[in-house]
């Protein structure tokens, strides 16, 4: 078991390494010259010649990337050139809104793609198995914002039952921020639920068809007991693995949800940024959400021994 965790971390350890590679890049290669971009199509050479001191443009590649990397080990991630703020400051202002929406989001969606996918594979080829995966393939269909903006119309402007847009921190009343949360999570965690349900269904109906599954049958084991003791346990890695993996859809959907919500959050940072080629914030913000996807995989991959010890093998 030690073994197999020093591998993981030191797994974990090459992969930021080459995050970081990359992520220093995202300056460099971009078309053209970095300051002539950020300062504008009417900036004065004096005002490049400016931008590219600040940045440090005027060292070689080797020299910036030791400078750039000593600070993001120190936990420096730089700071922004617009606003002059460290970019560390400006995502944890940030920070509360997209953890309020990522963890409503699991909340809803792992239960309920889990329920699916059982249940569909329990009732394979019955009405509820393909209304379950036509529901799957729709939300994996779905484009965020065409979802989020249906939500909005339906929930929020014809029945108006919700708020149409905007954040409210949960400090202000767990009532209040919940009615802000639950269109953004719902949009967010459709697609999610899409891909753990046929995951789950897939991998439940392979279980199923199991000789022990036949002798619990026999045994009288109840349903309930024979689908989460003894399918869902034993078919728990490849569901775990694509439940990790689907982070990465809500880190890719979060950027999306946030700006169509208007939720002050790190995804609406990321787009701001982007209009204004504001590269330190769009490093900084890269190199956390890959940190934070490395270590869910770093975890996911751990969790296996609690459900399968030989993989430690």
């Amino acid at each position: 078991m030690i073994a197999y965790v020093i591998r993981r971390l030191a797994s974990l350890a090459l992969v930021m390494a080459l995050v970081g590679v990359f992520v220093f890049m995202l300056l460099h290669l971009a078309p053209g010259d970095p300051a002539a971009i950020i300062a504008g199509d009417n900036a004065t050479p004096a005002q490049i010649a400016a931008i590219r001191n600040h940045l440090g443009l005027d060292d070689t590649l080797p020299v910036q990337f030791v400078r750039w990397s000593s600070a993001v080990l120190s936990g420096d991630l730089g700071v922004s050139i617009f606003s002059d703020t460290p970019v560390v400051t400006l995502i944890h202002q940030r920070l509360e809104p997209t953890i309020s929406l990522t963890l409503a989001t699991l909340v809803f969606s792992v239960p309920v793609a889990l329920l699916l996918g059982v249940l569909a594979a329990w009732k394979a080829g019955s009405l509820i198995d393909r209304l379950s995966m036509a529901f799957s393939v729709a939300g994996f269909s779905a484009p965020a914002f065409v979802v989020g903006y249906m939500m909005i119309y339906v929930f929020a402007v014809r029945l108006n039952w919700l708020p149409v847009q905007g954040y409210a921190s949960i400090g202000q009343g767990l009532g209040d921020w919940a009615r802000h949360i639950v269109l953004p999570a719902l949009t967010l965690g459709l697609a999610y639920v899409a891909l753990i349900a046929r995951i789950t269904r897939a991998t439940m109906l392979d279980v199923l068809a199991e000789d022990y599954i036949r002798t619990a049958k026999a045994k009288g084991v109840a349903p309930g007991a024979m689908l989460l003791k003894h399918a869902l346990r034993n078919g728990g890695v490849p569901i775990v693995t694509v439940i990790g993996i689907g982070v990465a859809l809500l880190i890719g959907g979060v950027v999306i949800t946030e700006t169509v919500f208007n939720i002050p959050g790190i995804g609406r940072l990321v787009v701001d940024a982007v209009s204004k080629r504001d590269y330190p914030i769009i490093q900084g913000v890269s190199l956390v959400f890959s940190a934070v996807y490395a270590i869910i995989n770093l975890v996911v991959d751990l969790s296996y021994t609690l459900i399968d010890p030989r993989i430690t093998y």
